[in-house]
């Protein structure tokens, strides 16, 4: 089986002082650098998910900002594949699952942000691709939510999504644990 690093949206608008800052943004990177410097150590294949709003009245991820380019914890290397995206899913609209088919992944490792909506659509459309995915559950962040007038706390969206990924769609791991497999 051949595997992928995939790590979704890690921007500087969702750090201290961004555009759309997340709960929890930088021990996230932090755990994703290190599950990026393994796979760049066994020579294994990454892809860099760049999000960019373009649609009227975006606040976050515009293009040609500080704030849109991808934080220096995970900054892509030469050579490296970037894909840039308009929607939540990784998938829509660009060339993901053409370039995973070209290089015969199987299996998807997603680290990134925000759980609740773009790690959430992207592992639920890979595992409709018949992608295996892990999800580096303590490498993705998200930030509180509000329905009817209630604030979800961001903890407990990122736990809910995982938890839910992890019923069917995905292996749900820490960082730790994957370092040591």
């Amino acid at each position: 089986m051949s595997k992928a690093l995939i790590i979704i949206d890690i921007q500087n608008d969702y750090f201290e002082n961004g555009a759309m800052e997340l709960v929890g943004s930088l021990p996230a990177s932090e755990n994703t650098k290190l599950v990026l410097s393994k796979f760049r150590k066994e020579n294994l294949p990454i892809v860099h998910i760049q999000h960019l709003s373009v649609a009227p009245g975006s606040v976050f991820f515009l293009p040609e900002t500080k704030g849109q380019e991808i934080h220096d914890n995970v900054k892509p290397l030469e050579g490296e594949k970037v894909i840039t995206k308009y929607y939540p899913n990784s998938f829509r609209d660009t060339d993901l699952f053409e370039y995973l088919k070209s290089q015969n992944i199987t299996e998807l490792v997603v680290s990134g942000m925000m759980t609740h909506m773009c790690v959430d659509a992207t592992v639920r459309a890979a595992k409709d691709f018949e992608f295996e995915c892990t999800v580096i559950g303590d490498a993705c962040a998200s930030r509180n939510l509000e329905i009817n007038g209630k604030t979800v706390k961001a903890e407990d969206a990122h736990n809910a999504f995982l938890s839910a990924l992890s019923f069917f769609y995905a292996d749900v791991i820490n960082t730790n644990e994957f370092l040591n497999r």
